[in-house]
């Protein structure tokens, strides 16, 4: 489904070159749910953004569901990006002048989808998230937990086949980010591939593939004993 080949990634600061990603190969299947660890700027999060249309590898290819997007025009990564992968990011990225219903609505509008469908769909997808209760409320009249949650069914209530989650307990106290955990773990029983950084070992280990990298390198690729 996701396919690296030789992909680096070069950052050009004046005459100051910094590798990121160093000549990686990688492929996930569809349905994996896979923890990116290491330490900090080993490359992860530049993994992800690559894997999530976000940037561009410097050189060798990315293959997304049979396309190899290396080179695409960023209107075309993004017309491919749109309903196809979901984000969830450590600061939530919430809107505050907008409600909860609101903020999750947002996806659904960059698609084209017709009001009502919209409706139905974000009421659905809060519900089942357990935050269908605060739909009217503020982000700040909620707690990082549900602000968590309800980003969680921004990037889910698009039906995307892929969902990125960059750091997505770094900002939660440790039993709300074992709600998130739990999420993740459902939605991935549902069929959604999951791909996530983390610096958290434990977290790490409730996926079924860990991916440790060093210097932009993939040292370690391991499947987690069921």
């Amino acid at each position: 489904m996701l396919k690296l080949v030789g992909v680096s990634k070069i950052h050009q600061a004046g005459e100051i070159q910094t590798t990121a990603l160093d000549r990686v190969d990688l492929e996930i299947e569809a349905g994996e749910y896979v923890a990116i660890t290491g330490p900090s700027g080993c490359g992860k999060s530049t993994m992800l953004g690559i894997l999530g249309l976000l940037d561009v590898p410097t050189h060798g290819e990315y293959w997304f569901e049979g396309q190899n997007v290396a080179g695409w025009s960023e209107a075309q990564l993004n017309k491919l990006r749109r309903g196809r992968i979901g984000f969830i990011f450590q600061s939530f990225n919430l809107i505050e002048e907008l409600t909860v219903f609101e903020n999750v609505e947002l996806a659904l509008e960059y698609n084209g989808t017709p009001a009502r469908e919209r409706r139905e769909r974000v009421t659905a997808m809060l519900n089942k998230l357990g935050v269908g209760h605060r739909a009217g409320h503020r982000p700040s009249q909620l707690s990082g937990g549900q602000q968590q949650r309800v980003a969680i069914a921004r990037a889910l209530v698009s039906g995307p086949a892929v969902l990125l989650a960059d750091e997505p307990t770094g900002n939660l106290d440790s039993a709300h980010g074992d709600e998130v955990m739990r999420l993740l773990r459902d939605i991935n029983g549902e069929g959604t591939t999951v791909v996530m950084v983390t610096h958290s070992p434990d977290h790490a280990a409730q996926a079924s593939r860990t991916l440790n990298l060093l210097d932009g390198r993939v040292m370690v690729d391991a499947l987690q004993a069921a």
